[in-house]
């Protein structure tokens, strides 16, 4: 089954009628919405993006019988060539913080990766898309200062506040994982327009359409 997990991009787009149910996890509750695909809304009770509980939100759709998961992130972009309204499928990733993990009492070393069959076949079918990049990962809630960006930039492509964790619970569980980013803005200081996350969300917006077109072309290929 396909899992979907969606944020801030998927805020205004529709998605299919599905039922939402509660799944008990070891780490937490978790609220999925079920039918022929899953789908996990990441910042469900409004959390923010540091309290997130990554864990029983993985760990929750793996117990719905999901065996692929793609993620909608919505990005800031570390690069002039990577204008805003791009779509980035992110190759790689990378987090100066801390990742949460499920093996909190266990040795469990993985070798973290993003599914390159995964990404391939977004590409394929998904027109418009950037195939490869490294997502940077940030603490959050705040934006990141421009000095923060200034060295940022020397690591990744795009930068958001989730991804990297969900990739990471993924590989703990052994599903295939890749994520569709919307880059809804340039970092600071590589701008003159002010950062602010009511310009983000007018984005979002903006984006409504495509982003729907591109959930009904994930449902159409995985689903």
């Amino acid at each position: 089954m396909l899992g979907i997990v969606g944020g801030t991009s998927l805020l205004y787009a529709d998605i299919p009628e599905l039922d939402k149910k509660t799944v008990a996890t070891p780490f937490g509750p978790a609220e999925v919405y079920m039918g022929e695909i899953a789908v996990l809304m990441r910042h469900q009770f409004r959390t923010p993006p540091h309290k997130i509980n990554f864990p029983a939100c993985i760990s929750a759709l793996s117990l719905s019988g999901v065996d692929k998961i793609i993620a909608f992130g919505s990005v800031g972009s570390l690069k002039k060539e990577i204008e805003p309204g791009n779509i980035i499928l992110p190759d790689d990733y990378y987090s100066p913080y801390s990742i949460p993990t499920i093996h909190n009492n266990s040795i469990g070393h993985i070798a973290p990766s993003v599914d390159k069959e995964l990404i391939k076949k977004i590409h394929e079918n998904v027109p418009d898309t950037i195939s490869g990049g490294t997502y940077v990962q940030t603490a959050g809630p705040r934006f990141e200062t421009s000095a923060e960006i200034k060295v940022l930039s020397g690591a990744g492509d795009v930068v958001g506040m989730t991804v990297a964790s969900e990739a990471t619970i993924a590989n703990e569980l052994e599903i295939p994982f890749a994520a569709i980013c919307s880059v809804d803005n340039y970092c600071n200081g590589l701008c003159s327009d002010k950062l602010t996350y009511d310009a983000i969300l007018e984005r979002s917006r903006q984006n409504k359409e495509r982003i729907e077109d591109i959930i009904g072309k994930v449902i159409e290929i995985f689903g």
